[in-house]
C-alpha cells in the first residue's frame, strides 16, 4: 500500500468558487479579499462564474497576481461552449467564442497556475457519433491548454463503451474529470477512478443527494433547484473510500486536485478540510469571532 506521506505533496484539495463559502472568512470580509483569504486555506479552486461570462483578462490577471506561488484554478467552460446556452449567444460566432476564452485563460496559464479548463457537458449530451466530432474539434479549438472532461450522461460510461471513452479522452489529451454524484439514472455517471493523462486528474464531488439531483434550472424558475441539488454532507467513511481512492489515482498520474461542490446547505468546506486531515494535510482553522462583551459582567 503507498505510504500517504510520499504522495500528499501531489494531492490539492479546495472548493467551487471561493464567495459563497462563509465559515472561511471572518464577520465582515469584503467580497474583494475573499479570494486571498481563501487561498490560506486551499491550494485549488473551480471558478464557475466563467461559465456565466468569460471573464476579462485583466481580471483573470488581478486573481492569478493576489493567488500564492503553487495555487491552481480549475476554470469552467462558458455555457455557450458546452451546449448549455439557452437564448440569444453573446458571441457572432465560434470562433470568436473559443478566442475570448483563450484570452481569458492565458494570464492564469502564464502565471503557472491553470490547472485545467474545465468543459462539463449537459445530461442530453450522450456518446454518439456526432457528439465525439464536437469534443475532436472542442480540443482542436483549445490546442495548448490543459483541458478536464465531465460527463453528464451515462451512456459514455455503459459498460460496452467505457474503454473506447477512456481511450478516446487519451488519445486526444482529455484529462479525465473523475465524479461522485448520485447514481439517479441517465443524467449521471458513475465512480471511474481512472486517469487519462499523466500530469493530472480531477476529481469533483458533487454530493449524493439522489432526490434533488435531475431537478434542473429549467423547472424552477426562482433557482431553488440551487438549495437542493448539491444538498449533502459526506460521512466519514464515504471521505475514507476517496481518501484511497485519490492515492491510487496518484499511480497512474503525477497530479490530483479535489473539487467540492457540494455546497447547497455549506458542507463543502468542512468536507473538504475532513478529507485533508485524513491525508494528513495542514488544515487552516475557521476563524473565530469576535469576543463579545460581558455587559452583566463586573
Amino acid at each position: 500500500m503507498t505510504d500517504i506521506s510520499a504522495v500528499r505533496h501531489r494531492i490539492s484539495v479546495g472548493l467551487a468558487g471561493w464567495g459563497d463559502h462563509d465559515s472561511l472568512y471572518a464577520p465582515g470580509t469584503p467580497q474583494k479579499d475573499k479570494l486571498k483569504q481563501y487561498a490560506k486555506s486551499f491550494a485549488i479552486v473551480e471558478m464557475d462564474s466563467s461559465f456565466y461570462g468569460v471573464q476579462p483578462p485583466e481580471r483573470m490577471a488581478k486573481y492569478a497576481a493576489e493567488t500564492p506561488d503553487g495555487f491552481r484554478f480549475v476554470v469552467k467552460a462558458y455555457q455557450g461552449m458546452t451546449g448549455h446556452l439557452r437564448g440569444k449567444p453573446y458571441y457572432a460566432n465560434e470562433e470568436e467564442m473559443y478566442q475570448a476564452f483563450r484570452d481569458s485563460l492565458e494570464p492564469v496559464r502564464a502565471a503557472g497556475k491553470l490547472a485545467a479548463a474545465l468543459f462539463q457537458y449537459p445530461p442530453w449530451f450522450d456518446c454518439t457519433k456526432d457528439n465525439v466530432r464536437v469534443l475532436r474539434e472542442v480540443k482542436r479549438r483549445m490546442a495548448g491548454f490543459p483541458c478536464t472532461l465531465e460527463f453528464r450522461h451515462q451512456s459514455w460510461f455503459a459498460p460496452e463503451l467505457r474503454e473506447k471513452t477512456l481511450t478516446f479522452m487519451r488519445e486526444e489529451g482529455w484529462i479525465h474529470s473523475v465524479c461522485d454524484e448520485p447514481q439517479a439514472g441517465p443524467g449521471s455517471i458513475p465512480i471511474v477512478p481512472v486517469p487519462t493523462d499523466p500530469a493530472f486528474t480531477l476529481v469533483r464531488m458533487h454530493g449524493r443527494n439522489v432526490s434533488g439531483w435531475n431537478r434542473s434550472g429549467s423547472g424552477d424558475a426562482d433557482g431553488s433547484w440551487r438549495a437542493v441539488r448539491y444538498l449533502y454532507d459526506y460521512r466519514e467513511d464515504e471521505l475514507a473510500e476517496w481518501k484511497e481512492r485519490i492515492v491510487r489515482l496518484l499511480d497512474d498520474c503525477a497530479e490530483v486536485g479535489v473539487i467540492f461542490n457540494n455546497n447547497s446547505g455549506g458542507h463543502a468546506a468542512d468536507n473538504a478540510k475532513e478529507l485533508m486531515r485524513m491525508l494528513g494535510m495542514p488544515v487552516q482553522e475557521a476563524p473565530k469571532p469576535p469576543e463579545q462583551l460581558d455587559l452583566f459582567r463586573d
